[in-house]
């Protein structure tokens, strides 16, 4: 009997050890798991050539360093990008503090371009409160979000993934990922796809004779697949084991890939010595227009333009409402008359329903003391007036055509910014639109969708404003109303026109028909397909 009960205890202890063991492994707390697994993840600089559509556009750095409490990651890029005939330049740097579990405790981003400095810091509470300071052109802002979770920030997500065990291939696991550039948290869906072996140089040699280097030593590196997606958008890249990125491409043509120091700065050389002898391709812009079947040069005398759009869903786009129509796989797009409007209101917009399109916003300052008395000065605005609407909105679109310099840029817009620095592309002439006509108390809103330009269409953003319902208009072409060759398919900042990635590459337009309505009279003449 006591052989039994020592027997059935030796057992019990054995389970209960065993069960200590698994719950150990497989049942601690997620975050400690991950810092455990974090422990071998090896401090490095890895340097990286960036390409668009094959040709040389840039080089970053990636350093990841271990400190007391945990890890340090900084980054930086350096872009210099052809698009229409102008080159726009951008140096992009960010620091994130991590413990020692992966989990941010503060960052910080700054992004220098043609337009001025851009800087967000931010630190993550202890109730999961991200707050964070925007900072350009002088002007501070100053937000919070509150999270259900910790969120990854968008350059750690691969090691993230690395370190919680995830390179399995058929594996998937979702976080909340946070963007500086956009200000945002989304969920991001990583799937692991496959596992092979990956070739980078990891050594470069200088040949004296021609004074250019050629890589010395290769090395092949065990390496994942791995697909980031969010909002229909996919980024593919081969990490490491620890999650650091060997090659990355994204839909836009814009690839990653690892090398040697002197190979990517040779590499950037070579391509702005071909810009500037007029070799150079790769234009950023040209590389993303759809092809057009009609000549849409004189789209601003059409009241009405039909369009079929093929090669990508459309489910999820703001292809109905307001001035567009959405029937099946055909958008029809009706420009405003802009003398039939009638608002119903002065200004400011009296109602609480459009409370979304009258606030500030990260990047729309709409309540800068800049910003307010810029739209005054425009408007001739004085206390005791009610301003019409459909005037504001004429005079302020005029009034941003005419004082931005059209330049490409790549920066992150913001109203103060742009109205400091005076120039940039459409994004620049939109979000300052939006920003003045919020300070007067008219509700815009930014629109992002295809216009048709020299025979193709381009991607596009411009604002709307509601004169009784939302009516476009285009401060980069000073265009009152914005003609029917504008498809809307996205309403909102940053965070949301991520959407628009998805139809790069394989959206197709063709116009059906175009309508000219007789003036004063209702009647209507139909333009065929293909007729000049």
């Amino acid at each position: 009997m006591g052989r039994r009960i020592f027997g059935g205890a030796v057992l019990l202890t054995w389970l209960a050890m065993v069960g200590w063991q698994v719950r150990r492994v497989y049942f601690q707390p997620e975050l400690a798991r991950l810092a455990e697994a974090a422990r071998s993840l090896a401090p490095g600089v890895s340097f990286y050539t960036l390409t668009m559509n094959g040709h040389s556009v840039g080089q970053a750095t990636s350093r990841l360093d271990t400190v007391p409490e945990g890890f340090e990651l900084d980054d930086l890029m350096s872009l210099r990008m052809p698009a229409l005939g102008q080159t726009g330049t951008a140096v992009a740097r960010t620091r994130v503090d991590l413990t020692r579990s992966l989990v941010m405790r503060s960052f910080a981003f700054s992004l220098d371009s043609d337009v001025g400095r851009f800087e967000a810091t931010g630190t993550l509470d202890a109730d999961t409160t991200l707050s964070v300071t925007l900072r350009s052109a002088g002007s501070e802002q100053k937000l919070h979000f509150r999270m259900e979770q910790p969120p990854v920030f968008s350059s750690v997500v691969p090691i993230r993934v690395a370190m919680g065990n995830g390179l399995a291939v058929g594996s998937s696991i979702r976080l909340p990922v946070f963007d500086p550039t956009t200000m945002g948290t989304q969920t991001v869906e990583v799937r692991v796809l496959d596992h092979d072996t990956v070739v980078v140089p990891d050594s470069a040699a200088l040949d004296a004779s021609t004074g250019r280097w050629s890589p010395a030593h290769y090395d092949s590196i065990p390496a994942w697949r791995i697909a980031e997606v969010f909002g229909g958008v996919t980024v593919d890249s081969w990490v490491d084991e620890d999650g650091r990125i060997l090659r990355s491409s994204s839909p836009l043509g814009f690839s990653m890939e690892k090398t040697e120091y002197e190979l990517a700065r040779q590499s950037q050389q070579d391509e702005a010595q071909a810009s500037g002898s007029g070799a150079a391709g790769g234009d950023v812009i040209l590389s993303t227009a759809v092809r057009s079947n009609v000549d849409l040069s004189d789209a601003q005398q059409y009241d009405e333009i039909r369009y079929l759009l093929s090669g990508t869903d459309l489910e999820g786009f703001a292809l109905d409402g307001g001035r567009q129509e959405l029937r099946g796989d055909t958008v029809i797009v009706r420009r405003e008359r802009w003398n039939r409007l009638d608002p119903g209101y002065r200004l400011p917009y009296p109602r609480m329903d459009l409370r979304d399109a009258l606030e500030p916003e990260p990047l729309i300052q709409s309540d800068d003391p800049r910003i307010i008395k810029k739209a005054r000065e425009i408007t001739a605005w004085r206390s005791q007036w009610r301003l019409d609407p459909k005037q504001t909105a004429r005079q302020l679109t005029r009034s941003v055509y005419g004082m931005i310099d059209k330049k490409v840029t790549f920066s992150v817009p913001n109203a103060v910014q742009v109205l400091d620095a005076r120039r940039g592309d459409c994004n620049e002439h939109t979000v300052l639109f939006v920003a003045l006509a919020r300070s007067l108390g008219l509700p815009a809103r930014t629109a992002v969708g295809l216009v048709w330009v020299n025979g193709a269409f381009y991607y596009h953003a411009w604002p709307e404003v509601w004169l009784g319902r939302w009516v476009a208009v285009d401060p980069t072409f000073g265009q009152v109303p914005a003609d029917a060759s504008h498809i809307r398919f996205v309403i909102g900042g940053l965070a949301d026109q991520v959407e628009i990635v998805r139809l790069i590459g394989n959206l197709h337009i063709d116009v059906l028909d175009r309508r000219v309505a007789a003036a004063d009279r209702g009647g209507a003449r139909l333009a065929s397909k293909g007729s000049p």
